[in-house]
């Protein structure tokens, strides 16, 4: 969110988060990515994006001076993250384009106190910048958001090539990445597109990069849809194992069997969740003890 002052840009939201908050990394999520452990969130106002279902939108369609900010330098979140011993400084809430300069004038600081930075995108960004600051990123998670490019600008305001072009950076660059779809009834639960989407995953970024199925609730503009039922979930997921992406969970189910991480050789459960909270962690030095195989991620 930038003015134009005498012909340069200025961001209005540098250093003036709206929300700050320490929440668990499955919330994020990353689950590949030192589970069970915490992660320091910031998100400020604005958003590149229209989504009509957004839950965030209290925050993603306000402006700077219709919600109540913080006064935090990118020393001061470094500091904060320091202090509490977290994972990582995650920006999110809403998209870390719209805090650009914010955000990677914290990464720079961040790597070199060795504190990690996740950035919760819709990957709407160009090549150049996205290119600049994974140089300083230690994973990103990824609200692909459907695969119908027409739904992608009528229903979220963005554009899906540039999205996959995005992933495809991000999976070069060699920074961590996992992928969210939030599953919308009548909008992006049609079968074949799941599995288009899934098919073009394992293709250009590899089996391995986890697939999170969320469940969509009303909100914002969207409150005429019911929750997504727990059975379209489910079908999502078995066409996604079917497509042959090894690693996919089903999210916002509490309790949901498929929340867990799973040995895509054996079957076994690997990690135990229950929503947001870790029960148990069975992968030992980046493997599953029950097949031996790698299991990518961000373990140690």
């Amino acid at each position: 969110m930038k003015i134009n002052r005498d012909g340069r840009l200025y961001c209005l939201v540098h250093s003036r988060p709206s929300a700050v908050m320490i929440d668990p990394i499955e919330k994020e999520p990353q689950l590949h990515h030192k589970p069970g452990t915490e992660i320091l969130c910031v998100g400020t106002v604005g958003c590149n994006f229209s989504c009509k279902h957004c839950q965030n939108w209290s925050l993603s369609q306000a402006s700077p001076n219709e919600r109540s900010v913080f006064d935090l330098s990118p020393q001061a979140l470094v500091d904060a993250a320091l202090e509490r011993n977290v994972t990582a400084i995650s920006f999110t809430y809403n998209d870390p384009i719209i805090l650009f300069e914010y955000a990677f004038d914290t990464a720079v600081l961040a790597k070199e106190a060795d504190v990690g930075i996740i950035l919760h995108s819709n990957a709407a960004m160009n090549p150049e910048p996205l290119r600049k600051i994974l140089q300083y990123t230690t994973a990103m998670t990824v609200d692909l958001k459907g695969f119908c490019p027409e739904i992608y600008r009528e229903f979220f305001g963005g554009d899906l090539d540039m999205v996959l072009n995005s992933l495809k950076i991000i999976k070069e660059e060699g920074v961590w990445l996992e992928i969210v779809n939030l599953v919308i009834p009548t909008i992006n639960d049609c079968p074949e597109e799941i599995k288009e989407m899934s098919e073009w995953i394992v293709e250009y970024l590899g089996p391995d990069v986890p697939l999170h199925f969320s469940r969509f609730f009303p909100a914002f503009k969207v409150t005429h849809l019911s929750p997504t039922p727990i059975e379209t979930l489910e079908k999502a997921h078995e066409i996604a194992r079917n497509a042959g992406v090894n690693f996919v969970t089903i999210g916002n189910v509490p309790g949901h069997r498929y929340n867990s991480t799973f040995c895509p050789c054996t079957g076994e459960r690997l990690i135990h969740r229950n929503h947001f909270h870790m029960l148990y962690n069975d992968i030992v030095d980046g493997k599953s003890p029950f097949s031996g195989r790698p299991v990518p991620g961000i373990w140690e």
